[in-house]
């Protein structure tokens, strides 16, 4: 049994990690901060040369985590400055090409408000248009991955559906509902039940190619969708699909109950994010529906043994703890750079954090 509140510690000493070793202003502007790509910080890193906006989405998420867990205004400060942060840096307003990127943006801004007060009308309604008009009819629907591209894949579609059914308008909870219909019809594989990546699309609308990779991110999105959509109705036939995305994961994607790594960079990200939706998995279905309680338990511990084995294979380095892509074995500090890999170490333990104060802290051995 893991000890009352030990978990919060151990999200707030990551969380102190990185605001310590990756948080920079932008540019010299007074009242701005991002996450620097790496650390030790090269001095692109320190400019931000490279600007990783996705990757400053869950910094900023990751942020609301430490503000639900314990608030304060010195927290409320940070991210007001993150936001800030990423508007200047963008340079030219809230959105880019890339639908994926601006909606784990406009997530994090809808918890932003939500939780911490910190409100940007005016992004979340550039963002909530944008993603809008991302869905077109090629292969019978879904959103691009990018403007002016031939992709589309479950990255942009599900934090896109989890975004307007987010909103509660009627009209973005019904295209939300087609989104994951898209995806389930398009990218989730029978025999598995996980979902693809994506795929590409002929000029004429027509099914090219699949991109048949297994990312765990793509879970992740897949059950915080549905689960989002059991709370406005059809629950049975949502978490259904959760249920089935769940066990899934932790049939293929788990050792040991430990989710499975996917690397530096980009891949640094995947398993935390899967770890969040399993978290809000974990708090919401048994409340929609006490029936699936063993699904609930199944999520629950796919996190919190995630969490503590990232804690265990841990290593020691300037201003705390630094993760590896691989929480099952013990991580370096060459592998560790990446801002991406200590946001997904960092977001798995506020994920169990979380269940903490639920009472949902203890993994069966």
């Amino acid at each position: 049994m893991v000890i009352a509140k030990l978990l919060a510690a151990r999200a707030g000493v990551a969380e102190r990690a990185v605001y310590s070793r990756h948080l920079r202003r932008v540019w010299g502007v007074p009242g701005t901060l991002l996450g620097a790509r790496a650390w030790p910080p090269l001095l692109r890193d320190k400019l931000h040369t490279s600007f990783n906006y996705w990757w400053q989405a869950h910094l900023l998420d990751c942020m609301v985590d430490g503000y639900e867990r314990s608030p304060s205004e010195l927290r409320k400060t940070a991210i007001t400055k993150v936001v800030r942060g990423i508007r200047v840096r963008n340079v030219l307003g809230w959105t880019n090409d890339f639908y994926d990127d601006i909606a784990w943006l406009g997530l994090a801004l809808q918890r932003a408000e939500k939780i911490v007060g910190v409100a940007k009308p005016k992004a979340l309604a550039a963002i909530a248009e944008q993603l809008r008009d991302g869905w077109t009819d090629h292969a019978g629907g879904g959103i691009w991955w990018k403007r002016k591209d031939d992709f589309k894949n479950v990255p942009a579609n599900g934090p896109a559906a989890i975004f307007l059914a987010r909103r509660g308008d009627r009209t973005d909870l019904a295209r939300a509902r087609s989104i994951v219909d898209w995806v389930e019809d398009n990218l989730v594989d029978e025999s598995s039940g996980l979902a693809w990546d994506g795929l590409h699309v002929h000029p004429n609308g027509e099914i090219r190619e699949y991109e048949k990779n297994i990312y765990t991110y793509c879970q992740g999105v897949l059950i915080g969708a549905c689960v989002e959509l059991a709370k406005h109705g059809q629950q049975e036939r949502w978490l259904e699909k959760a249920a089935r995305t769940i066990t899934a994961v932790h049939d293929d994607l788990a050792v040991n109950g430990v989710i499975k790594g996917q690397g530096g960079g980009d891949g640094g990200l995947f398993a935390g994010i899967l770890t969040r939706y399993l978290a809000q998995a974990a708090l919401t279905i048994p409340e929609l529906d006490p029936d699936r309680q063993e699904t609930a338990d199944l999520a629950r511990e796919l996190v919190i043994q995630s969490a503590e084995a990232a804690w265990l294979n841990r290593v020691t380095a300037v201003s705390g703890p630094l993760f590896g892509p691989e929480w099952t074995v013990p991580a370096d500090q060459r592998e560790g750079r990446d801002l991406s890999v200590q946001l997904g170490g960092w977001m798995c333990l506020e994920a169990a954090a979380l269940l903490e104060r639920h009472g949902l802290n203890v993994a069966t051995p």
